[in-house]
């Protein structure tokens, strides 16, 4: 009788279903869009021009006053980005913000990628920024065939 048990307790086990995988994320939010977000001086969801330049200015201040003169090297804002975009490689990078190569990058220079980024992402072009406007919504997930038996964004 022993033996019966054991084997019906271990069929038990065995024909538990296993967890089904979570789906991949389709609803993403770009650092940058991050931080857009977080510039929202007065909590109220939206972030207005004004409130984009108080937010980089006062952002990037502490990097630009620690470099000790006119802008950061790119190490620096490797570690601005570190901070404020959650990697140091998160975009805007550093050759896509040194508008004039000097490989040095200045609050100004930083104020008018955001602008940018800002209107690109300003899709009802109101001067402010919802929530929905800074998601990107993907259409399939990441590696899911794209209908012809290929991944997509992947060349063979």
């Amino acid at each position: 009788m022993l033996p019966l048990i054991a084997f019906l307790v271990q069929a038990a086990a065995s024909a538990s279903p296993s967890p089904v995988p979570q789906p991949p994320a389709t609803i993403l939010v770009e650092p940058a869009a991050a931080f857009l977000a977080a510039c929202d001086a007065d909590a109220d969801a939206l972030t207005t021009r004004a409130e984009r330049d108080a937010g980089v200015a006062r952002a990037f201040a502490p990097a630009e006053a620690a470099a000790g003169e006119r802008g950061v090297g790119y190490i620096a804002y490797a570690e601005w980005a570190r901070r404020w975009l959650g990697d140091a490689n998160a975009l805007p990078g550093p050759y896509e913000v040194d508008a004039d190569g000097d490989n040095r990058i200045t609050a100004a220079e930083l104020e008018r990628r955001f602008t940018a980024l800002f209107d690109r992402y300003d899709m009802n072009k109101d001067g402010a920024l919802t929530r929905a406007e800074l998601v990107t919504v993907r259409a399939r997930p990441p590696g899911e065939e794209d209908g012809r038996g290929r991944e997509r964004g992947r060349r063979r």
